[in-house]
């Protein structure tokens, strides 16, 4: 069974997961935007080997502690090239917040759509959702009772993610909710930038802000 925490971690608690193959205990660390001492002593507790420090966009409390998992852990830091421009821009970031600037690591993977980020026996498969930002991906892999997508700030409970900021554009996040996340399996358990859980079934019946395309069609 696939090993998975997920936790909230800095001031915008955002979703932060660990989730390893229980076999080889190859690991892939998702949006370690804060609490990288929980991160690492999930890590050593379960004697896993960091394979991915993956991103489902550049965003501040998505990205802010990678480098402490990095360094201390290892990894391959990977993001979707769109979102370069918000990542090379994390110190301007951190101001505006007013959180402790930091510099960044560099970027050692390009996550491109559909492609497979395998960790052991396991894979996640990356889907490049816009519109959030740019760079926006979601990752869909095998969880341990069904089909899981972990969907960043592309895809909440009853919500989307804001297209107010740089980069962001709602009719894209539209599309790619609609074509992109609504058409998975609907028993799939979506595990979103911040806030509880859903399902892509749940989502598609009753989220206000996207409605199914077969809807928007009718």
């Amino acid at each position: 069974m696939l090993l998975l925490e997920t936790f909230p971690v800095g001031d915008f608690q955002c979703n932060c997961s660990v989730l390893a193959c229980p076999d080889t205990k190859e690991a892939m660390v998702v949006d370690p935007g804060g609490k990288h001492a929980h991160i690492l002593e999930l890590i050593a507790h379960y004697d896993l080997t960091v394979k991915w420090i993956v991103h489902t966009h550049a965003h501040l409390d998505h990205i802010y502690e990678t480098r402490d998992v990095k360094e201390k852990a290892g990894g391959t830091i990977a993001l979707h090239k769109e979102d370069l421009f918000l990542y090379d821009g994390f110190l301007m970031q951190a101001a505006m917040f007013g959180w402790k600037p930091r510099q960044v690591l560099p970027i050692e993977h390009w996550l491109t759509d559909g492609e497979s980020l395998a960790f052991g026996k396991r894979a996640a498969t990356v889907i490049f959702t816009p519109g959030h930002t740019p760079g926006s991906c979601c990752f869909s892999l095998e969880g341990p009772n069904g089909p899981l997508l972990l969907s960043g700030d592309t895809l909440f409970q009853r919500s989307v993610g804001r297209t107010d900021l740089p980069g962001g554009d709602y009719p894209t996040l539209e599309r790619s909710i609609q074509r992109k996340l609504y058409t998975l399996d609907p028993q799939t358990k979506v595990i979103p930038g911040h806030g509880p859980p859903t399902t892509i079934g749940d989502e598609r019946r009753s989220n206000p802000f996207v409605t199914a395309a077969s809807q928007e069609r009718s």
